[in-house]
């Protein structure tokens, strides 16, 4: 992989890392729009008993080759360094600059999620139903209000393993299922204050959800490809539901820090949004920014040769 590549890989499993943090975006998504998804689902199927066999031999050479593991090595580093670096920014944004955060990711869902109908080669009645019904889902799992549940290790392993599936399903938040399971914030504080035993743990998870999962989704995707796209494009159109900027709080809780946050809450209008909570609905600003988002978009897709590493 040549140097250019590297860093344009790098800088790509940033922006994925950068997403998951966020409820209501996905990392796979990030991974769709920017060319590298498919490959990215070969690369984990292909950690398998082959690999293990040649591990075990000792054939690192054939091992890293057969994982793609330049690839995978480039990818996760960005992730995670993004993970670490950004989660404190992401967060400080979702409750400081709420609107413009939201308004931003709403923008780029929506130009990625025309990008990704694109892909699909031939459309049929089976398809329209399959799009459908991925919207139905997806809005249907975002107006579900956050469980209050234990932090249990052993829980905290299930999480991880139920996210991660998320997480690379364009349109499906990782963290969005975290803050339904009721475990979004103590991940993203134990993040921060680098709690090892949390880390290590919703990490095994992770990977063992990462392994199981990625070969499912590549199955289908081979197999059922305009199906498929039409499922994952459904996802982000329902999504949207979450990630739309103006809402209006149903229920607050109070957080581990003695705070009053929101626990549940619904997409209004902004003029509705004025009437209820007072504040100004900024909607210039958000259209500012939902431009922003569809202009990152289009700029990754008319670049498309010059960003995707080649295999």
């Amino acid at each position: 992989m040549k140097i250019r590549e590297s860093i344009t890989l790098f800088l790509k499993g940033v922006a994925m890392g950068g997403a998951d943090v966020v409820p209501g975006v996905s990392g796979g998504t990030i991974a769709f729009i920017t060319g590298i998804y498919e490959e990215l689902l070969d690369s984990l199927q292909a950690l398998d008993l082959q690999s293990l066999g040649l591990l075990k031999a000792l054939k690192f050479k054939e091992f890293w080759k057969h994982i793609n593991g330049n690839f995978l090595i480039t990818l996760l580093s960005g992730i995670l360094i993004s993970l670490f670096s950004l989660v404190r920014m992401i967060s400080y944004l979702m409750i400081h600059e709420q609107i413009a955060l939201w308004s931003f990711f709403f923008g780029l869902i929506l130009a990625s999620t025309i990008l990704v109908f694109r892909k699909i080669r031939k459309w049929n009645v089976g398809v329209g139903l399959a799009t459908i019904a991925g919207t139905i889902i997806a809005f249907y799992i975002t107006t579900f209000a956050p469980a209050e549940t234990d932090n249990n290790l052993i829980y905290i392993f299930l999480s991880g393993m139920l996210a991660i599936c998320a997480m690379i399903l364009p349109g499906i938040s990782g963290s969005f299922i975290l803050l339904i399971l009721g475990k979004y914030e103590y991940i993203i504080n134990s993040v921060k204050d680098f709690k090892i035993d949390v880390i290590l743990v919703f990490g095994a998870g992770c990977a063992l959800g990462l392994i199981a999962f990625s070969r499912v989704i590549s199955w289908v995707l081979h197999r059922f490809h305009n199906i498929a796209i039409a499922v994952l494009s459904g996802f982000m159109i329902g999504s949207l539901n979450k990630i739309w900027p103006w809402k209006e709080v149903i229920e607050y809780r109070i957080n581990s820090l003695g705070e009053q946050v929101a626990l549940y809450d619904r997409s209004v209008l902004p003029n509705q949004y004025l009437d209820i909570t007072g504040n100004n609905p900024q909607f210039l600003y958000a259209l500012l920014y939902t431009a922003l988002g569809i202009f990152i978009v289009v700029a990754f897709e008319r670049t498309t040769s010059w960003i995707s590493p080649s295999k």
